[in-house]
């Protein structure tokens, strides 16, 4: 592979991490930045030239990115993605707006902040993985939104929220891209990966964590609870242009997103998918700013050892909430609420850093030390 395109997909994604934090312009027109990011490092990795392996521009890169927003999942034979979800659960709280808002206050009646944030947190969770993370997302962003708290919290709150709704979607082929192309992989010998594989495999590690969340997301609320005791339950009544844009920007951003990680495919296949799986672990932090199907697609293959899959398959998962396009949940979030690349990151990237840490100490410190 040319070494200029090396380099100059390296400054890429130096660009993709740094700026969306150090220009307001850019953080202000993320979906749009990471556009052009993706446009320009497609171009770039056409001339990578990896014998056997297509780069670049083709036709069915571009009809993936055209139609993979409109195609995410498939609802009694009809196909359904997340730019009609995000939209048609847009007009669905315009129209129902007050009742929405009464049945929040129901519940806010009968149950208590501290009870509530952590229910919502661990049951979005684990039922990602059967109703998708993208549908969990939607759902954890109008409630949060009505929430009694101060935009702190609620952003805090989202941000832990997705760390769960990602982890919990890696639970089921339902949940993510990711999964669907892991379980696809595997499902032949050694492994014959079903329905439940990936359950059995990364359960053990990933309820725990959703659980852990849970707690957190209850912590927060205690820690605001002074401030917001005047604060009433609500939902915002946008216009329709502005749900119909929010739609928009997400189509955008998951665009970009194919567009980027097809971009990058050359240095996953030619460098990443090489590195010992202790290193590649920490590598895959990467999953923070690129979509992690890709990745997993380079990475998992059934020559894998069970925990080289493991290690690989929670390093991505738990990467993708660090940053905002590191998972669709995210995205979804992030545009909905306007929380801003920084505002997310002042969590998501010491909260993604400590679970990693804890993880990688439960799946590699005992082989490291010779433990069985």
């Amino acid at each position: 592979m040319a070494i200029w395109v090396i380099i100059s997909l390296i400054i890429i994604f130096c660009a993709v991490l740094a700026l969306p934090f150090l220009v307001k312009k850019i953080e202000g027109n993320l979906e749009i930045f990471l556009f052009c990011c993706g446009v320009l490092a497609l171009t770039l990795s056409g001339f990578a030239g990896i014998p056997g392996e297509h780069s670049g521009w083709s036709a069915a890169i571009v009809t993936e990115a055209l139609t993979s927003p409109l195609n995410a999942v498939s609802i009694a034979g009809v196909p359904l993605g997340i730019v009609q979800i995000v939209l048609i659960v847009g007009l669905i709280i315009y129209f129902f707006n007050q009742r929405l808002e009464q049945a929040i206050t129901a519940a806010m009646e009968t149950l208590s902040l501290g009870v509530i944030v952590p229910v919502i947190i661990i049951v979005l969770g684990l039922v990602s993985s059967v109703i998708s993370a993208i549908l969990a997302a939607i759902i954890l962003v109008e409630i949060v939104n009505a929430l009694p708290l101060v935009r702190e919290a609620k952003i805090e709150i989202t941000v832990i929220a997705c760390f769960a709704i990602g982890l919990g979607a890696g639970l089921t082929p339902l949940g993510e891209p990711l999964t669907t192309i892991v379980t696809s992989r595997l499902s032949g010998d050694p492994y014959h990966a079903g329905f439940f594989f990936l359950a059995d495999r990364i359960g053990i590690y990933v309820i725990p964590a959703v659980i852990f969340l849970g707690i957190l997301g209850l912590e927060v609320v205690k820690k605001r609870q002074a401030p917001e005791a005047d604060l009433k339950c609500s939902i915002d009544r946008e216009k329709i242009m502005d749900i119909v844009v929010r739609a928009g920007k997400v189509y955008l951003f998951i665009a970009a997103l194919i567009f980027l990680g097809e971009g990058f495919r050359p240095v996953i296949l030619g460098y990443v998918a090489l590195i010992p799986p202790e290193i590649l672990y920490w590598v895959n932090t990467v999953s923070a700013v690129l979509d992690n199907a890709t990745l997993a697609a380079a990475e998992i293959s059934p020559a894998l050892s069970p925990t080289q899959i493991t290690s690989a398959l929670m390093a991505l998962l738990i990467s993708g909430g660090m940053l905002i396009p590191g998972n669709i949940p995210n995205i979804i979030a992030a545009t909905k609420t306007e929380i801003t690349s920084r505002e997310w990151a002042r969590l998501g990237i010491p909260l993604g850093l400590l679970l990693m840490g804890v993880f990688f100490g439960l799946l590699f410190i005992p082989g490291i030390l010779g433990i069985p």
